[in-house]
């Protein structure tokens, strides 16, 4: 990609902004904040669906706030309530703080869904390289596993008793780390043609409604992507600490194996370009799609095996590196620039609703145990593999 572009300039600063506000010290040991918190496995998976649910909730209204006012805009005011999310969780004892908490993340999240490949993919016409989208979102998705090498080791070992304090100490540096983020946002530029969109809020849904209806392809290609990501991600991400606890991990160790993970989805995401050079992007998706539904499987039937556990957290973490860039250029690719935020923002929805039916589903299913749950996302899983994936030509 040439340098000295606005495109250039706003991923510069989208990924250290990325890095900053990907520092969760409390990751390591979340699961096992929970637990200490009271929550059990039910619980936490209805902690799930309230994030599911603040992102149904805000996925319309932030996706049209982006498009009316611009990426960077929106990018701070989910940032703002990001913080203020995350802070509720010093007095979070009781279930209903968790909820409201986890609600909030969701919704701050709306605000940099849709916007931030808007944000790129414009920036990225100016200078005629939006055949760069998918390398350009890998660079910045590789932020967050670059915070993760460290802060899982950081929050790891100064949790490593579990106790209160260390709790809050976790929170307290997250939100630190969470202002330098809200600084950096303050120097993303919007592209000229982006935001400022006028039409009356219906107006600019029915668009974005049009553009999914004229591109079929765009939906198929998202119900793929979401229905392996929320199993293989989602719900494993919530149980891989117990799993390895379970297995005889000690809690001091988790935070070395999310490091290696982190490197591995870090390598991958950076690696983006060199793949999609050698692999036609359609075989990438249907393969890593594969590869996920293959892993659960395998740790539904022996998630007693430490190396199980720790062979199938690596391949996932290999597996939601690749397959969101490589979706995000074949998406953005056909979806028009006046309402591209909108577009993806009422593609989300359609993930928040399948998230939500499958973390209900789930939820009842894990009452039975690790097996039953792990087959289910298994099961999932194959089936959003197999919705095949038509590109434009």
């Amino acid at each position: 990609m040439k340098k000295e572009t606005l495109a250039a300039h706003n991923i510069r600063f989208l990924f250290w902004a990325e890095l900053f506000g990907s520092v969760r010290f409390i990751q390591p040991v979340l699961t096992l904040f929970y637990f200490a918190r009271g929550l059990d496995e039910s619980s936490i998976l209805i902690v799930m669906m309230f994030f599911s649910i603040g992102v149904l909730a805000g996925e319309i209204p932030t996706g049209v706030f982006a498009d009316r006012y611009g990426a960077k805009q929106a990018f701070l005011v989910g940032a703002l309530l990001a913080l203020l999310s995350h802070s509720l969780l010093f007095i979070a004892f009781e279930p209903w703080v968790f909820f409201l908490s986890s609600f909030l993340t969701g919704f701050a999240a709306t605000f940099f869904s849709g916007a931030d490949e808007a944000l790129i993919y414009e920036s990225l016409k100016l200078s005629g390289e939006e055949g760069f989208m998918d390398k350009a979102m890998g660079q910045i998705s590789s932020a967050k596993f670059i915070v993760s090498i460290v802060a899982v080791i950081v929050g790891a070992l100064l949790a490593k008793d579990l106790t209160e304090p260390q709790f809050r100490l976790l929170i307290l540096l997250s939100i630190f780390f969470m202002l330098i983020q809200i600084v950096l946002l303050l120097f993303i530029k919007n592209p000229p043609n982006q935001g400022g969109f006028a039409q009356p809020m219906m107006k600019q849904i029915t668009e974005g409604l049009r553009a999914i209806r004229h591109t079929p392809q765009v939906l198929w290609m998202f119900i793929n992507i979401s229905l392996v990501f929320i199993p293989a991600t989602a719900i494993f991400e919530k149980f891989d600490q117990k799993l390895m606890v379970d297995a005889g991990l000690p809690v001091y160790w988790i935070g070395v194996v999310y490091a290696i993970a982190a490197l591995i989805g870090f390598s991958a995401s950076r690696s983006i370009g060199w793949m999609t050079e050698r692999i036609n992007r359609v075989s990438l998706l249907f393969l890593t799609g594969m590869l996920a539904t293959g892993s659960l499987f395998v740790v539904a039937l022996f998630d007693t095996y430490l190396w199980v556990v720790l062979g199938v957290l690596l391949v996932l973490k290999l597996v939601s590196a690749i397959r969101y860039p490589v979706y995000s250029q074949l998406s953005n690719d056909v979806i028009p620039s006046n309402v591209r935020a909108t577009t993806i923002s009422l593609l989300s929805i359609l993930d928040s609703g399948f998230e939500l039916i499958i973390f209900t589903t789930v939820s009842g299913i894990a009452l039975a145990g690790f097996t039953p749950m792990f087959l289910a996302c298994a099961g999932i899983a194959l089936v959003g593999t197999l919705i095949p994936i038509k590109v434009q030509d």
